[in-house]
């Protein structure tokens, strides 16, 4: 083998550990919002917001994820009124994520 080779090889295998802490780094984030989203307070919300993240995390993306950070950050009783009475929305909530979130809830109650 070569130099050249050796330091390829390397080259890949840095990349692989690059990688890897990146996946290990959304796996974290995602089983933290998990939590979050189980643990609000209220049981209807923890089923609510809970079952749309046990459903729907995986799928999205870093900008959603964002999005749905900040709709945790909401008290549960405007959630709620949000969510299933259609009362407005905070103007910082994403549309997409919270009618997203809207659509699962009137499923699920």
């Amino acid at each position: 083998m070569s130099n050249d080779d050796d330091s390829t090889g390397a080259s890949a295998s840095n990349d692989n550990r690059a990688d890897s802490g990146e996946d290990n780094e959304r796996e974290r984030r995602l089983k933290r919002i998990r939590f979050r989203s189980w643990h609000r307070g209220i049981k209807e919300m923890d089923i609510l917001v809970g079952g749309f993240a046990d459903k729907h995390l995986a799928d999205l993306s870093d900008e959603e994820l964002d999005a749905f950070e900040t709709v945790l950050t909401v008290p549960d009783q405007e959630l709620y009124g949000m969510l299933v009475r259609d009362e407005p929305h905070w103007p910082n909530l994403d549309e997409g994520i919270m009618a997203r979130l809207s659509a699962f809830c009137r499923r699920e109650s």
